[in-house]
């Protein structure tokens, strides 16, 4: 009986799992959500700037009080990941970007929009770290860095989703509208909170009693204080590059001279080029290894910068801005594989969350330079040789600080 007793009690406490498929489709719809709001925020920015006669500079702080939050999210929600779980933080986050998105859609004011978008961009910057540790933590080893990209690959769809509703409801309906839309994933917390395990690795470590501090100071210990440095160095200049360029996007196109409506079937055309962008790096990753297809893909995305800020045709900024984002939704899979992977169980969350913190500091000020700089009278191929630069101290660091994580086994 004590025997019996003793095995009832060992398999309660075994981690309930969910087949990769499951986890991929529920935690990916959780990242398409997270992508549809940032899409529609930079379609929404180029509506509100002509309905409330906005400057240059002052579009640019929309995108970046949105990145202000994701810095605060990422970081806390990383460390409360690593105290209350992986699942618990995907929904709460998941709740508090949808909710603050929706009562956003009732400002009448550019001070009320700003604060409800830092409250998204906390649920958002928090979401995106949590779902792909949990991931990591769910899969084999052997297929761990394909599933993550292909997880990333979400984000692609809820791009598309973005560029439909800001084609057919905000031309018809108003931004208001659009962003109501982006309330509607708050009930899908409901499912993920019956359908969706915790990460098997997290439910057998238990919660981590590290405080804060010691959280800390355990990324900078010597094992870890390279992979810190680098993954601090790409996020950075990755963060910083995608939110100058891709939030301005729409707008880069209506500066160009194309009408609204033009513009954001433009953008629509472009998008689609992250699904094979996603696809193919999700087919390398596991052949190649992360640090390859992450450097190659991010001089794809900085060669690809420059010619679109030097674009003066459609078809040229058609081209160039697929290409643009072939290369760059390619090299985002390929980091939020890479970055779970540099830190054990205990620290999983806190490290990846950090990074990301650390990245969404460069999204802080990419819109704000563009803002500042098209104020100042400078043009789009400068603005956009300055993020490539930026995107090759990257490529520079993962070549350099980066140590190679195919297919090992998570500590």
């Amino acid at each position: 009986m004590a025997n019996m007793a003793e095995q009832v009690s060992s398999n309660s406490k075994k981690p309930r799992t969910i087949s990769r498929n499951k986890l991929l489709v529920i935690s990916g719809t959780g990242w398409m959500f997270d992508a549809m709001d940032v899409g529609i925020l930079s379609f929404v920015i180029a509506a509100i700037a002509v309905e409330w006669n906005l400057a240059p500079a002052a579009i640019g702080w929309v995108g970046s009080i949105n990145s202000l939050g994701m810095m605060v999210g990422a970081i806390g929600f990383g460390l409360l990941a690593d105290r209350i779980g992986r699942k618990q933080v995907f929904m709460l986050t998941l709740v508090l970007f949808s909710v603050a998105s929706g009562l956003s859609a009732l400002t009448t004011t550019l001070l009320a929009f700003l604060i409800l978008r830092f409250f998204v961009g906390a649920g958002l910057g928090g979401e995106l770290p949590v779902a792909s540790t949990l991931v990591s933590e769910s899969v084999e080893a052997k297929e761990r860095g394909r599933v993550v990209v292909l997880l990333e690959s979400f984000w692609a769809a809820g791009w598309l989703i973005a560029a439909l509703i800001a084609y057919f409801v905000i031309p018809s309906f108003g931004w208001r509208a659009a962003l109501i839309i982006t309330a509607l994933p708050a009930f899908y917390a409901i499912y993920l909170r019956r359908n969706l395990p915790d990460s098997p690795r997290f439910v057998k470590a238990g919660a981590s009693k590290q405080s804060v501090v010691e959280k800390m100071s355990a990324l900078w210990a010597k094992p870890y204080r390279r992979r810190t440095l680098m993954l601090w160095i790409v996020w950075f200049t990755v963060v910083f590059s995608y939110y100058g360029m891709f939030l301005w996007l729409p707008s880069v196109m209506v500066l160009k001279g194309f009408a609204m409506i033009k513009t954001f079937g433009y953008v629509l055309l472009m998008t689609l080029a992250q699904l094979p962008g996603y696809f193919s790096a999700a087919w390398l990753i596991e052949r190649t290894g992360r640090k390859f297809v992450l450097s190659t893909y991010l001089i794809g995305t900085a060669l690809s910068a420059v010619a679109f800020g030097s674009a003066d045709t459609l078809p040229m900024l058609l081209l160039f801005g697929a290409l643009l984002s072939f290369f760059n939704l390619g090299a985002w899979g390929a980091l939020y594989a890479y970055s779970p992977e540099q830190y054990p169980t205990s620290i999983r969350g806190t490290g990846t969350g950090m990074a990301a913190g650390i990245g969404r500091i460069g999204g802080i000020f990419g819109p704000l330079l563009v803002g500042s700089m098209l104020t100042a009278g400078y043009g789009f191929g400068l603005i956009f040789g300055i993020f490539c630069g930026a995107i090759l101290i990257g490529v520079l660091a993962v070549i350099f600080l980066g140590t190679e994580t195919k297919q090992l086994e998570l500590e």
